[in-house]
């Protein structure tokens, strides 16, 4: 299902709000590790959205999103009083590990290690 210009909106202006809270507010809850907000999908009443996030210099990244779930509250309240303007309900915030680059990583490691024979001339 394609999403809406406004569910596109949506999920651009939260990525952005909720990266600066990342940046900002919430930098003692990782540990040093760096959270990169590389998706997030709005549903169409836009009361969810699912945020997807890379860690870097991320040693327990279970943890780290543990972490996240758990001050969810406090990451909602924050990105309340900067959205408040703009919508009507703070949508709920799901958390999860986006694993894409890791995946894309792997396939490539074994794509290298593919050998290949030449073929025999007739």
């Amino acid at each position: 299902m394609t999403e809406s210009k406004r569910q596109k909106q949506v999920s651009k202006q939260l990525q952005k709000d909720l990266g600066e809270i990342f940046q900002r507010e919430m930098r003692n809850v990782f540990n040093g590790a760096f959270v990169t907000i590389t998706d997030i999908k709005v549903t169409a009443d836009l009361s969810i959205a699912r945020v997807y996030l890379s860690f870097l210099l991320a040693k327990d990244k279970e943890g780290l999103l543990s972490d996240i779930r758990e001050n969810t509250k406090t990451i909602r309240t924050q990105l309340a009083a900067r959205i408040r303007h703009q919508m009507r309900i703070v949508p709920d915030l799901q958390f999860y590990i986006d694993d894409t680059a890791e995946y894309a990583e792997k396939i490539e490691n074994l794509f290298a290690t593919i050998h290949i024979p030449p073929a025999e001339e007739e």
